[in-house]
């Protein structure tokens, strides 16, 4: 058992998931960032990592660093993985919210989040960019290339995002149904 690498991969997470505000889907393009700088996994790779985690129940992050882990190191590398991700942030979410608690009407405190949320709106955008350039092959292709040759993953994605923006439809049949589209047309 390759013992640096494993603290290697326990490192890593930690500080993603210590560095990434907003949650699991927040902390996807930081997640992203470091394992693809690091070279342990391609943008594609990290891309079917996160598809996976999303129709999968339970939280994506934890998954996404188990699917890196395990390509590293096996089990040992996934268990090493969410134990990072999961771990310490646990532990300094449970210091924080009782800070929180007491501080939670401070002026600093509540213009400090105020600054912070659009920022994982910004982040989680950018993860999104990041995986439909990725998904849709737009730096390969060209975006007006991408639109004619992908334009069944684009709908896809339009379609989805539509359903959840106009209707209660729980995600959870959405990634039953394009998993079905997928065995379908993509096999």
């Amino acid at each position: 058992m390759d013992w640096k690498l494993l603290w290697q991969i326990f490192w890593l997470f930690t500080k993603v998931a210590m560095f990434s505000w907003g949650g699991g889907p927040a902390s996807l393009g930081l997640m992203q960032r470091e394992v693809v700088a690091a070279g342990w996994v391609t943008p594609e790779e990290f891309a079917d990592g996160v598809a996976l985690s999303n129709a999968l129940p339970g939280p994506t992050a934890p998954q996404a660093s188990a699917f890196v882990g395990y390509k590293l190191a096996g089990w040992p590398g996934a268990v090493t993985a969410v134990i990072g991700t999961v771990v310490p942030a646990t532990l300094l979410m449970l210091v924080l919210i009782t800070v929180f608690f007491t501080f939670k009407d401070n002026l600093y405190v509540k213009a400090a989040i105020q600054g912070v949320r659009p920022f994982v709106v910004g982040l989680l955008a950018w993860t999104a960019y990041q995986m439909a350039v990725t998904i849709f092959d737009v730096d390969k292709l060209g975006l007006g290339k991408s639109l004619t040759h992908g334009w069944d993953k684009w709908l896809i994605a339009l379609v989805t995002f539509g359903i959840l923006t106009f209707t209660t439809i729980s995600p959870i049949w959405l990634v039953l149904a394009t998993a079905v589209i997928g065995l379908i047309f993509y096999r």
